[in-house]
């Protein structure tokens, strides 16, 4: 199958995991930014193949995990206290609030729905004239475009029911608040393909030069991730510390600059709370007073709690790399997808689902063998 096959051909995978090992002399720690890849790494096993001192790290690439609890709780007032329709993508439903998740208060009687893009909301709000319609809309640079889209549409058609809870945040604010982290242990980063398609490159080079970190721009499939992990070697052996284009098929340096002008004609720049991790500033996307008339923020006066819930979740310390998923001691007992303690459990492109989808079985084996 073309363009899938090629980048999973498991001779190529063999070769490029052998380079890697003769390219590395020392210990190196790496974190992929994106979700996917982190999902990519551990169902194909590909950080079994690399040498025992290259050791990858899992960052806070996945917009449902580092979604603040107060913004769950925003987009529940919302459904089951406001009565207005709320939209959202799935893997929204579970993520645990301060007190319940979507999924809670659409069994308490909330209308709450699974859309799979913004633009199905606004059709939604065109069709029930007589509700408020919200779109939670979640995500990354990758995601912003669209959702800046429904925005536009809602404008165009004139549907003065619908409105955005916007959760967006940044990528590159967030590498360097992992940088400047006194606990930092990345020393290298395979960033996030889909995202510097919409932005491009422009924004990490002086990431790379500032705190002197290879960063690499990679996809998704194993050819793509091993091929990022041996030019970041190759850099970090090197004592180099440059932007590189592994994704050139999709990345441009200026990016897509049609989406681009969209996002800013929508959005501008906020500080975020990022869950787990704690206020970044300038890392979120926010409605610009312009269209305040489709920011659900402003239009139902959803003012800050300043709630946060005591939890033993350790998914701050996962997503800047300190920890992984199998250091927690809830993992695969108290925390299950079924039953969260936290969003990275949840996510489709949560370290902890991935890990207790494709490992849970292996970790509990390591952990019976220790124990006898």
């Amino acid at each position: 199958m073309k363009y899938v096959d090629e980048y999973r051909d498991v001779a190529l995978v063999r070769k490029l995991a052998d380079a890697i090992a003769r390219a590395t002399t020392r210990p190196w720690t790496i974190m992929e930014i994106c979700g996917g890849q982190t999902h990519a790494i551990v169902k194909f096993g590909l950080d079994d193949l690399l040498p025992k001192h290259i050791t990858l790290v899992h960052g806070p690439g996945c917009p449902v995990c580092v979604t603040s609890a107060e913004l769950i709780d925003q987009a529940v007032e919302v459904a089951l206290h406001r009565g207005a329709i709320l939209c959202s993508f799935g893997d929204m439903l579970r993520v645990p609030g301060n007190t319940i998740d979507l999924l809670t208060a659409k069994a308490r009687g909330a209308d709450v729905r699974i859309v799979y893009s913004p633009l199905d909301a606004v059709g939604i709000a065109r069709d029930n004239p007589a509700r408020q319609v919200v779109f939670f809309a979640v995500g990354f640079e990758t995601t912003a475009p669209a959702n800046a889209m429904s925005v536009l549409a809602a404008a165009a058609q004139h549907v003065t029911n619908f409105s955005i809870l916007t959760s967006h945040v940044l990528v590159p604010p967030a590498m360097r608040a992992i940088l400047g982290s006194p606990d930092n242990r990345v020393q290298g980063f395979l960033a996030a393909g889909h995202v510097c398609t919409i932005m491009g490159t422009g924004e990490y080079g002086p990431i790379a030069k500032e705190y002197g970190v290879p960063i690499i721009i990679t996809g998704f499939e194993p050819v793509d991730i091993l091929e990022g992990i041996l030019m970041c070697v190759q850099q970090l052996e090197a004592g180099r510390a440059e932007v590189e284009n592994a994704y050139s098929r999709a990345v441009r340096a200026e990016g897509n600059i049609h989406a681009r002008k969209i996002v800013e004609q929508v959005f501008a720049i906020t500080d975020r709370d990022w869950r787990g991790i704690g206020v970044i500033p300038r890392s979120g996307l926010a409605v610009r007073p312009g269209y305040a008339a489709f920011d659900a923020a402003r239009r139902f006066k959803l003012t800050s709690s300043g709630q946060s819930c005591a939890t033993e979740c350790i998914s701050g310390e996962i997503m800047r790399g300190v920890k992984k998923p199998h250091d927690c001691p809830a993992f695969g007992t108290r925390c299950t997808p079924e039953h969260p303690l936290g969003a990275p459990m949840v996510s489709s492109e949560g370290a902890c689902a991935a890990y207790y989808r494709y490992r849970s079985r292996a970790i509990a084996s390591d952990a019976v063998t220790t124990v006898v």
